[in-house]
């Protein structure tokens, strides 16, 4: 399908209206738990300060045990991949795909041409080689829409001299263990983006950040704008990164993964494809008239996200993100109903 004809601006939250179950969106909780609230709320006795980022880099750090030099704190991902865009000036950048769509909308308001590799589903879209001469390389792990969770070995061998590669681990937090993280490490050529919205349910707070060589750290912060990161998100960084949360992130993602199997189940007793081996916090499925079933899912009461905004899919494709068990089974006796 040609460029013009994907909506890469379309994100998941615009299939979301007032009284759908929000099936569309992959923010794991619906409010954020009490203790980030909580430190939240006192936060707001620094907000006649400017922002200052110094503690939310040191948690970070920490977290990954990687120097501070290596750490740059960011408006959630997105900025990460904003940044990016801005900083580079590729000779050839490469998107591998179906994924997240913002890096490939950055790069393209950033006035750069992106080719596409394009993964195929009937492999259970396992990564694949990209051009030799690609020096910038998108990919996410696991990626979003197909939940798909690319081996490190083969992330690490896309690294090669003169290329960059970014790897998007926004979900990686929402698979217990975090298997397959090029996080800990610093790696020549290779940057990993994070975001904390999707666990802890702060999606409008905007908060994540970037682990990279100290050049690139550098490269990005010269064309982030001042104070982009809040003191509240800030806050957040520092909140979210301490033992106690990491180990509330890992009951959390044993309790998406033991739900996310509830909901393949059922999907697959439906006679319904979902595609590779998902290990994310959503599943992608194939359902022959998918974007007909899509609305008639909304008039039934259900926001789900639609595949054929993603480059290399089309309209036979839905996401559906894990909720509780009792969600799931409501969702499913009517996604019979309507099949």
């Amino acid at each position: 399908m040609p460029v013009a004809e994907y909506d890469l601006l379309h994100h998941g939250d615009q299939e979301v209206a007032a009284g759908l179950v929000d099936l569309a969106v992959n923010v794991r909780l619906a409010v954020p738990p009490p203790w980030l609230r909580a430190e939240l709320a006192a936060a707001l006795e620094d907000l006649a300060v400017y922002p200052d980022p110094r503690a939310a880099v040191e948690a970070v750090a920490r977290r990954h045990r990687r120097d501070t030099s290596d750490v740059l704190v960011t408006a959630g991902a997105a900025e990460a991949f904003t940044l990016l865009a801005n900083a580079f000036r590729p000779r050839r950048a490469v998107v591998v795909h179906p994924q997240f769509t913002e890096p490939e909308a950055a790069l393209r308001a950033a006035g750069h041409d992106v080719d596409r590799v394009v993964l195929s589903a009937s492999d259970g879209f396992r990564l694949a080689p990209v051009p030799p001469d690609a020096d910038l390389v998108f990919v996410g792990n696991p990626t979003n829409p197909t939940s798909v969770l690319h081996p490190a070995a083969a992330l690490r061998a896309l690294v090669r001299p003169g290329r960059t590669v970014v790897v998007d681990e926004a979900f990686l937090d929402a698979v217990p263990g975090e298997p397959e993280s090029l996080a800990g490490n610093r790696i020549p050529g290779v940057v990993v983006v994070r975001s904390l919205t999707k666990t802890w349910g702060i999606a409008g707070l905007r908060a994540g950040y970037v682990l990279a060589e100290p050049h690139v750290v550098d490269a990005l912060r010269a064309v982030q704008p001042p104070w982009s990161v809040s003191t509240l998100a800030a806050r957040a960084v520092v909140a979210c990164s301490r033992p106690e949360a990491l180990v509330e992130a890992g009951e959390l993602a044993v309790r998406a993964e033991r739900d996310r199997d509830h909901l393949v189940a059922g999907l697959g007793a439906l006679g319904v494809e979902v595609a590779g081996a998902p290990r994310g916090p959503f599943v992608l499925v194939r359902i022959p008239g998918a974007q007909a079933l899509r609305m008639r899912l909304r008039e039934a009461g259900y926001a789900v996200r639609r595949g054929d905004t993603f480059p290399g899919l089309d309209g036979n494709w839905l996401r559906i993100a894990v909720r509780e068990p009792p969600v799931t089974d409501e969702f499913l006796a009517t996604l019979r109903r309507l099949l």
